[in-house]
């Protein structure tokens, strides 16, 4: 485990929280390594309801750390991010999310995993991948343009550009607006209520909204195939190298 994810257990209910506010909660593979136990944890242990999954400062998660991603590239399905994702999409408890902050990457796509979804106002999300060279993950390709429709997911997939918490919230990403005060006991309110639901018609239920989730996993697989490739592109070398140089990054050479 690692002191940046903090696990809370209060009744039936697991916190989870993402503890590296200095970082604005940027990921490790310490970090997803720890994410996933926790859920396969809770997810065989009866007495364990739902899950939250928040963060901790100002920011929800600014996505995965660039330097630990560089010296731990996932190449293949023993990597941590992937086991996280594994775990995430496999839990079969209801999910809440109290997005705090910032929510990047995966920071989002993790959201089209989980079955409540609350947001402060000043909240920002953001599907960078393509202009970091890179491709949906986290079977987004196929989940977003379900919650929000395939026209605006394309429309946030292909150019990358950031949305604040009202457009999520009109769109469907997300579930409800709270002041940034009220978050805590929101998300608890909501997890609390879902606890005490019958546990087999719950997880029935989220099962049945979820869909197949074998297509799920194959989605996944589809694009780290892909995601795999675009780590050790030309296009991925130049798009790092202006992001640390502090300079617009320049494709045109590429075809």
């Amino acid at each position: 485990m690692t002191d940046y994810i903090q696990t809370e257990r209060d009744g039936a209910v697991l916190t989870i929280r993402l503890n590296r506010a200095d970082k604005k909660n940027a990921i490790t593979a310490a970090m997803y390594s720890a994410m996933a136990a926790a859920l396969r944890s809770a997810d065989i242990d009866s007495s364990a309801k739902v899950a939250i999954l928040t963060g901790s400062g100002d920011s929800f998660t600014a996505g995965n750390d660039l330097k630990d991603f560089a010296e731990n590239p996932p190449t293949d399905p023993s990597a941590p991010v992937f086991q996280f994702m594994d775990a995430m999409a496999s839990f079969t408890k209801p999910i809440v999310a109290g997005v705090n902050g910032v929510a990047v990457g995966i920071g989002t796509t993790l959201l089209l995993h989980c079955d409540w979804v609350i947001a402060v106002p000043s909240a920002k999300f953001a599907l960078p991948f393509v202009n970091f060279a890179l491709v949906p993950e986290y079977a987004s390709s196929l989940l977003l343009p379900r919650f929000i429709g395939a026209r605006k997911a394309q429309e946030l997939l292909m150019s990358g550009e950031a949305f604040d918490a009202e457009s999520a919230l009109t769109w469907g990403l997300i579930g409800a607006v709270v002041a940034a005060d009220q978050l805590e006991s929101a998300i608890k309110t909501k997890a609390m209520m879902l606890a005490a639901k019958p546990p087999s018609a719950l997880r029935h239920t989220k099962s049945l909204l979820r869909g197949d989730l074998a297509q799920i996993k194959a989605v996944i697989a589809a694009e780290a195939k892909v995601f795999g490739a675009q780590l050790k592109s030309a296009e991925l070398q130049e798009a790092v190298s202006a992001f640390f140089a502090k300079r617009p990054a320049d494709f045109s050479k590429f075809s």
